[in-house]
């Protein structure tokens, strides 16, 4: 007869395996979405090609602590699954194994209800075939023992690996094992591949006619020190220090050569993410139910903090008003570490310290943004703490806001990521020499130091190009200046930060803004500022010092 004790264990594992899924979200994409999209990219792949995806790392925080696990935005997008230790093959034609024909596989985490005690449900093979609807689908551990042929493949396409995972040891079916696994199924050899940047700078070399090729091998120079691994070419660093037209033609030639030459590999690591940015820079309609509710989200959460904000609150108390607010309206996590820079915190551009305990009449720079069943917005206000603009903050204020409403006007068909961004530079330019800020119109300066415009979806700066607007897709434009202390101007501008950002929409009538809920305009901020806040009767017990 079994003890009470076993048979109350087996009870627990039950209902950890089998429990009741009764108030979950119901909104995630569809399966027949990550279908369309796995369709989508197979249209793209090369004849006789396989692409293998991995699922992302799990990341330790310390200890025997993990990160909360986040699914690689490629693999979420062709497949809708959450969980780690995984890894998907699409096959540009049809296989065929005995009397099953099949153009996709998914090896996924193994069913284990002691596991699932600790860490959660897992879906298991029977899970990813009826909710992800899958086919041909393994447990983990079933990779090892897969035949498949990777050498008789044209192309095999993959995302280079950074090697930045651990081997858990127990669990033979890990990221680590599948991609040792992968490895050697496919012969993979990271001295054979070929460098993407240096395949562009060599294409380039390649179409530059020999009167330009001293220019080239100038500008050679900058990018060699933005990108180290190009100082390592033989060919590219003689070009670019070859003495004259002459000995740069010889270089030139041998670069066309290597172009032509066979590949020593049929791993490509280049092909496979620029499929997916073609894919991922358009929004399907189901993604934009998605992406909207995050920016909508994000908007409430910049219109209720302008409510709450006075000047002795910390930079954590307000990036805990926004999360609060995405927390209230489900959202799962914040799409990117959260930005609250008070006064001088807001010219470090990335700033997520967010510790200081009282903003002051400082202006306070709030880059935010929701993340909702996997799409993250991108918002940011900048507001004065005390509730009203000062004389220099204004006027620093409205350069950036005229600068954005240029900016966003171009964010239309025929117009592109450097028109817009050149447009909102000129207007900051010529306030900053309004105001005496810079000395002319021309000079060179860090108070505007980045770009405008980036994708958004489901990562916070998506996958795309970065040429022309195309319809459906959603973009941010940011532009922003920045004054540091010590910045050679009058003090009087030291210490101010304006950043403002906005998520547009590109239509077939213009740039629609997503984010248009959240004020913008100074006279906005500082009507919506004198409202009530709901927070203002949230009072907590004071604790000792």
């Amino acid at each position: 007869m079994k003890s009470l004790l076993t048979c109350l264990f087996a009870l627990l594992i039950f209902q950890f395996s089998f429990g009741q899924d009764d108030q979950l979200p119901t909104d995630y994409l569809s399966k027949e979405f990550h279908k369309e999209r796995r369709a989508a990219l197979r249209q793209k792949m090369p004849k006789n090609s396989v692409a293998v995806l991995f699922a992302n790392p799990v990341r330790n925080r310390a200890n025997d602590v993990e990160y909360i696990y986040h699914q690689d935005p490629n693999f979420y997008y062709l497949t809708g699954y959450k969980e780690p230790h995984a890894v998907l093959l699409i096959f540009s034609e049809n296989q065929t194994d005995g009397d099953t024909t099949y153009n996709e596989a998914i090896y996924v985490q193994e069913k284990d209800p002691r596991a699932e005690q600790w860490t959660g449900k897992r879906l298991g093979v029977t899970g990813v075939k009826e909710q992800l609807g899958f086919n041909k689908v393994f447990n983990g551990s079933e990779f090892s023992t897969a035949t498949y042929d990777f050498e008789k493949f044209s192309k095999v396409l993959i995302v280079d690996f950074n090697d930045d995972y651990r081997d858990s040891g127990k669990n033979k079916a890990d990221l680590y094992d599948l991609v040792q696994q992968f490895k050697e199924k496919a012969k993979y050899d990271k001295s054979l591949l070929s460098n993407p940047t240096t395949d562009r700078i060599y294409e380039v070399i390649k179409a530059t006619g020999i009167e330009n090729s001293a220019n080239v091998a100038q500008d050679l120079g900058r990018y060699m020190d933005y990108y180290p691994e190009l100082k390592e070419d033989e060919l590219i660093n003689g070009y670019h220090n070859a003495a004259n037209d002459e000995l740069r033609n010889e270089f030139k030639q041998k670069i066309s050569l290597k172009l032509e030459a066979p590949p020593k590999t049929n791993i490509d690591i280049s092909s496979l993410n620029d499929f997916m940015g073609d894919l991922r820079e358009k929004k399907q309609p189901e993604e934009m139910k998605l992406l909207k509710k995050a920016v909508e989200i994000s908007a409430i959460g910049q219109r209720e903090i302008m409510k709450a904000m006075h000047p002795n609150m910390s930079e954590a108390e307000i990036q805990g008003v926004h999360e609060f607010v995405y927390k209230k309206y489900g959202a799962e996590y914040e799409g990117y570490p959260s930005i609250v820079g008070g006064g001088h915190n807001g010219c470090i551009l990335h700033y997520i310290e967010n510790s200081k305990t009282k903003v002051g009449n400082d202006l306070v720079l709030m880059d935010l943004g929701a993340e909702y069943r996997g799409y993250t917005a991108d918002v940011t206000r900048t507001i004065p703490a005390n509730g009203k603009f000062s004389t220099e903050q204004r006027a620093i204020y409205d350069i950036v806001y005229d600068a954005q409403e240029a900016g966003i006007a171009l964010v239309k068909t025929g117009s592109t990521f450097a028109a817009s961004h050149e447009a909102t530079r000129k207007i900051v330019n010529a306030g900053l020499l309004k105001l005496g800020i810079i000395k002319t119109i021309d000079e060179k300066h860090n108070y505007y130091p980045h770009g405008s415009s980036h994708h958004i979806g489901l990562d916070v700066h998506d996958a795309g190009s970065q040429g022309e607007f195309k319809l459906d897709m959603v973009v941010t434009v940011e532009p922003g200046i920045y004054i540091p202390e010590n910045s050679p101007c009058d003090k009087k501008w030291w210490g101010i930060a304006v950043r403002i950002e906005d998520d547009i929409l590109v239509t077939e009538k213009g740039p629609v803004n997503l984010s248009a809920a959240a004020p913008r305009k100074a006279d906005e901020i500082e009507k919506l500022m004198k409202e009530t806040s709901v927070l203002n009767s949230f009072n907590l017990p004071k604790l000792d010092d």
